[in-house]
């Protein structure tokens, strides 16, 4: 199957000296450009965030998560296409999560589901590969469980909490998962994570000592409200060229120089009956 020759390529990038490139992406035209230059695109449950302005990523839900895979799917050619599993949707037992992994990928076309936990969903991600679904992990800071536990930060920290991440990886690789997210832990423990594993690791926030790296477009573009996270680096400022062009628009209308005559159709030119109608009149 093509899903599993490109997940099969992807997990070969762990031996390569090249980063494995990773963005999100949540319509076609965003997917189709970020295509040209990513291995992996990841149409994330942060959708619900940045596009839906909602508070927490629990806000997602499958048909969101299917609407967006699907425009993702369908505009990407080359990329890895993973869709997250949203907060609910494998949680309650492991019928549940094949269901519902098998649901998004059927209707999305995706090549792989996300979902986040380490150790505690190793069992999940036994089932779901068993049952011919390819699994990306996530560990470390898992933005699903930041409503109940009240705070993003960094996770890993302490030699306790860092034995634990390291747990967490080595139980979703043993599960079957082909890669894993690593978000928000200190660059010596993603290091070591790396190192120790043979699949390979997606940081974010987590230091260039990962097999690759993933950010959420909007916020590596500019385009989203308040302050990026720390380990954001915007490469651009397009709100503040949105907010111009939208100036400019508004002022034009305003002043009637919008729509000029080059954004007008021509006068309705007189049918033969209407000539005939007038020169007998």
């Amino acid at each position: 199957m093509l899903k599993d020759l490109m997940i099969k390529n992807l997990t070969a990038l762990k031996t390569k000296t090249t980063p494995i490139i990773c963005l999100t992406a949540y319509s076609a035209p965003m997917a189709g450009i970020a295509d040209q230059y990513c291995d992996l695109l990841l149409v994330g449950d942060s959708v619900s965030m940045v596009l839906y302005g909602a508070e927490s990523t629990q806000e997602a839900d499958m048909p969101m998560m299917i609407r967006h895979g699907k425009a993702v799917a369908k505009a990407a050619t080359k990329a890895i296409v993973v869709v997250d599993m949203p907060y609910g949707s494998y949680e309650q037992d492991l019928i549940q999560a094949l269901k519902n992994a098998q649901k998004i990928m059927d209707e999305t076309g995706c090549d792989a589901i996300k979902l986040e936990g380490g150790a505690a969903q190793a069992d999940t991600i036994n089932y779901l590969t068993d049952n011919d679904i390819p699994v990306m992990a996530h560990i470390g800071l898992l933005p699903q469980s930041v409503a109940a536990d009240g705070t993003y930060r960094v996770q890993g920290k302490d030699a306790d909490a860092a034995e634990i991440l390291k747990q967490d990886a080595i139980a979703v690789q043993e599960a079957g998962a082909f890669c894993m997210v690593i978000e928000a832990v200190p660059e010596t423990l993603a290091a070591e994570i790396t190192t120790m594993l043979g699949i390979p690791t997606i940081g974010i926030g987590a230091s260039v000592a990962c097999d690759g790296q993933i950010l959420v477009t909007e916020d590596m573009l500019g385009l989203t409200l308040g302050k990026p996270p720390k380990f954001v680096k915007q490469y651009a400022t397009l709100n503040a060229e949105i907010e111009k062009a939208i100036e400019q628009y508004a002022n034009e209308v305003t002043s009637r120089n919008f729509p000029a005559k080059e954004n007008t159709y021509g006068a309705v030119k007189d049918s033969t009956k209407t000539k005939e109608i007038k020169k007998a009149s």
